[in-house]
């Protein structure tokens, strides 16, 4: 991530005091996804398809233990954060953890949606399991660490080293950090930044020892390089190698390798570098995956390499809602060194699988064309919903088949939790609805479904009070502007079932109350919720929202 954007200062967003409660909370029952990508990718027998984790899914950290591979990625300030997933074949994936998930471990309050918790990376040593993490805004870099990859996860062991992106490496009974810093030079230009190792003493929680800097700007310093990050370092066949991302995230991102005989250095870059990347391919391809790079490198337990990185699939130019996700390929290796994509070939969608043992489809699917419904069972919210920053004290409850938002509160107020929960946007084409029980009294108040990018940039479609009468209503925001868009009187208590029909840039709205049914707008632009208009470094998050 870059720097600059990482260190800016965080101006609070002015909101007007929240809305005094209605007498009845807002009630939310029966949240259904159905997700269609654009591609018209089928795998075939023996194949996978990529993305394996579709949506808002990025820096993935993968291990191994045994036959077991667990994968970590970025969360950023929404919460429950750091979400943990499980596999025994690289391909298909189940989520078993957030490993930020009390109160008291992070507090998220003051910060937008792209700052907070930044590429993790996930180990294994002597039974424990360590998560290595950047909180921007926080204290910076920590540990947090479990028996269980399930939980609980441990509370912050503070580090006390600059920069983003820390990895571990274990080098017999010894750990070794290795991030992105300062360089030790004043910097050269706009993004040059450096790679630095220190070892770690994992029985006392500090660091030991003085730090040495690894890499310096990147490949070639001549050539300015920026924002090299997400460093990894691992060891075969009597080398050390280094892999990092260079280039920035967006659409020059890249990965690129170097090697030492000595794990302190000195490293020397690949002549064939990057190992991966998209920026020399045609722009106006059809079905482009862009922006790769954060890759983490593994070795199976039948000795064969794969990679995870981060990519994503824009539906036109380098517009995507979705944000980063993660995709899966395989790592060949040739004099010595390792290659995850030839220059100038496209990333596959479909690929050859893994020679692992073969693994049934997951309940809740993450790759492909899938749909799923939610009704809201038992007294809490299954761990793939997120909020955003985080609650001091619950804003939610379940129960009898019902979301129930008993706080609600605005978006756009930093030092605030707003009355949202949802779930990411993972395809370009999807449909989600909600059904609704809300009846507001007083003007200002709001029920329904949101689609959150960030404070400054959402969409909220529902129910509120225009001159006494409820009343639904679809507004926008951008830039901080809010908009109402359209609206319709909608009188009376009944329940209102709200659906988005999303088709890559655009939006329609439909309704469904008793016997009264229509669209209130169709066409809709939500460019607004891309990356490329709202910056930063999440995808757009669908949910119940009530203020």
């Amino acid at each position: 991530m870059k720097i600059s954007t990482i260190v800016a200062a965080t101006a609070l967003m002015g909101a007007s005091a929240t809305p005094a409660f209605a007498q009845a909370p807002a009630r939310f029952s029966d949240f259904r996804y159905t997700g269609h990508a654009m591609e018209a990718a089928r795998p075939g027998p023996g194949e996978y398809r990529n993305p394996i984790l579709s949506g808002y899914y990025p820096d993935p950290s993968v291990t191994r233990v045994g036959e077991d591979y667990y994968l970590v990625l970025s969360s950023f300030a929404h919460y429950p954060g750091l979400p943990i997933f499980h596999s025994k074949d690289l391909v298909h994936w189940t989520q078993i953890a957030n490993a930020i998930d009390r109160p008291g471990q992070l507090d998220f309050t003051g910060m937008r949606t792209s700052q907070a918790v930044f590429a993790p990376d996930i180990s294994y040593h002597a039974g424990t399991f360590y998560i290595v993490n950047t909180c921007v805004g926080c204290k910076g870099n920590f540990v947090i660490t479990a028996k269980d990859p399930r939980g609980p996860w441990s509370d912050p062991i503070w580090l006390p080293f600059e920069g983003i992106d820390p990895s571990i490496t274990w080098e017999g009974d010894k750990a070794w950090i290795v991030n992105n810093r300062a360089p030790d030079e004043p910097p050269r230009y706009e993004g040059h930044r450096a790679i630095w190792i220190q070892e770690y003493d994992w029985r006392a929680g500090k660091m030991v020892g003085p730090s040495t800097q690894l890499i310096n700007g990147g490949v070639d310093i001549s050539k300015k390089p920026v924002w090299i990050e997400g460093p990894h370092v691992f060891s075969k066949d009597g080398w050390y190698y280094l892999t990092a991302a260079e280039g920035g995230t967006s659409v020059n991102h890249s990965q690129v390798v170097f090697r030492s005989k000595d794990l302190l250095g000195p490293y020397v870059p690949f002549a064939g570098n990057p190992i991966l990347t998209q920026r020399d391919l045609d722009p106006n391809r059809p079905n482009p995956v862009t922006s790769t790079g954060h890759a983490t490198l593994v070795q199976t337990q039948k000795g064969d390499w794969w990679a995870t990185f981060l990519g994503v699939r824009p539906y036109a130019d380098d517009f995507y809602n979705t944000g980063r996700e993660t995709f899966l390929l395989p790592v060949t290796w040739a004099d010595g060194w390792p290659m995850i994509l030839p220059h100038g070939k496209a990333v596959p969608l479909v690929g050859k699988l893994p020679n692992l043992p073969a693994q049934p489809a997951p309940a809740l699917p993450t790759s492909g064309d899938f749909s799923y419904v939610d009704g809201f069972a038992g007294n809490k919210l299954s761990m793939q919903w997120v909020g955003i920053r985080t609650p001091k004290t619950p804003f939610y409850k379940v129960e009898r088949g019902e979301l129930v938002i008993t706080r609600p509160a605005p978006l756009g107020d930093l030092n605030q939790v707003p009355g949202f929960v949802g779930r990411r946007q993972q395809h370009a084409n999807a449909t989600v609805s909600v059904t609704v029980r809300y009846a507001p009294t007083k003007p200002g108040e709001r029920a329904g479904l949101a689609a959150v990018q960030s404070d400054l940039h959402y969409l909220f479609y529902g129910l509120t009070n225009k001159g006494g009468t409820r009343t639904l209503a679809l507004y926008t925001r951008a830039k901080g502007d809010e908009q109402l868009v359209a609206s319709t009187p909608l009188p009376g208590t009944a329940p209102v079932t709200l659906t988005l029909r999303i088709t890559g840039g655009t939006m329609a709205f439909d309704y469904a109350s008793g016997t009264k049914q229509g669209t209130l707008k169709r066409d809709l632009d939500v460019r607004f919720l891309s990356t490329h208009e709202a910056s930063g470094f999440v995808g757009t998050i669908i949910g119940p929202m009530a203020q």
